[in-house]
């Protein structure tokens, strides 16, 4: 069996707030965990009205205090925004306090726009272009301290944080293999160099003590519901959320539509048919249909399934019904 994850934008939606998107996620991590989902990951975005996770370690610690088992985890922190040290405290502060549940997806996008990211950094030296050094110094601060260490991480030092590189492009997977590190690609939003990243991170895997096989993660959009149409009347939520950001105005999660590609430009349609590539909509069946074809043609460890979804028991429903296709793939001969 192909195992399915959740990866939660903590959407505020339009007509909630942060406290009520935070509340749904709690709950939805609860369901997922009955559902079998292997873990849940929430990602740092700032100055992003639609997003509430910008807090993304404390919102990693509400979700794992409610949940027993499932993996709890970040997908991802951009690393790019903090000192290393920071990091290594803080999900060393994860796993003391839920020892051996908790991931760290590693990023160097900034999550936001420039002049956020401005706000963000100030006068910290921290750029994309250092992010491999980032990566390899926040990785020795997991490591056991030893004698006479001048900085340790304290909580940190030997920590049992699994850390996974995120990426969109062929960057991401050079650095995983190079590293020896799992490797989750961004596919639900990002899907053109998905069959090349895997290729890459496979054949230039090299094995560490982290990890001897290369593994690959990638995300999709799978939003299911009782008919197609229903299905696909939901998907106008994420589907408006990405034109209003691409026009430059990111707002909460807007309430589902009925036609809403019809009152687009031919050029949005196209723009949204290429970021969407790796999404999975309709009923139970097609949904199985479609993804069970995509996994013939793509080799992949886990799935990493977002559902950005404006009705919480309709999104709760989403995931327990893709479970379900999770459940008939893994029975297929």
């Amino acid at each position: 069996m192909i195992p399915f994850s959740v990866l939660d934008l903590a959407p505020i939606v339009h007509g909630g707030d942060a406290a009520s998107a935070l509340h749904s996620s709690r709950e939805l991590a609860r369901h997922a965990e009955g559902w079998d989902y292997r873990r849940y990951w929430l990602a740092e975005h700032h100055n992003m009205p639609g997003i509430a996770s910008a807090a993304t370690s404390i919102v990693i610690a509400h979700v794992a205090a409610a949940t027993r088992a499932m993996r709890v985890g970040a997908g991802g922190i951009m690393l790019p925004n903090h000192a290393p040290l920071i990091i290594a405290e803080q999900f060393g502060t994860l796993d003391a306090l839920y020892p051996g549940r908790i991931d760290l997806g590693l990023g160097r996008a900034p999550g936001t726009d420039p002049r956020t990211t401005h706000a963000l950094r100030r006068t910290l030296a921290g750029e994309v272009d250092t992010f491999p050094d980032d990566v390899v110094e926040l990785l020795g601060y997991f490591q056991p301290a030893q004698p006479g260490q001048p900085v340790q991480a304290v909580p940190g030092a030997g920590a049992k944080v699994d850390v996974w590189i995120l990426g969109s492009s062929l960057f991401g997977a050079q650095l995983a293999a190079a590293l020896g590190l799992p490797f989750a690609f961004a596919s639900h939003f990002a899907p053109a160099q998905l069959m090349q990243a895997l290729e890459v991170y496979r054949s230039r895997f090299r094995p560490s003590a982290r990890l001897q096989r290369p593994y690959a993660m990638i995300g999709v959009n799978i939003i299911v519901a009782d008919t197609d149409a229903a299905a696909r009347r939901l998907l106008s939520s994420l589907q408006q959320a990405f034109i209003q950001l691409r026009r430059g105005r990111p707002g909460p999660l807007p309430p589902p539509v009925d036609g809403y590609e019809e009152r687009l430009t031919p050029q949005e349609r196209a723009g949204l048919a290429e970021l969407l590539a790796c999404s999975f909509v309709g009923a139970p069946d097609t949904v199985h249909r479609e993804l069970e074809a995509f996994l013939a043609r793509v080799e992949v460890d886990e799935l990493i399934v977002s559902a950005m979804i404006h009705d919480h028991d309709a999104r709760l429903r989403s995931y327990e019904l893709a479970a379900g296709v999770r459940d008939r793939l893994a029975a297929r001969p």
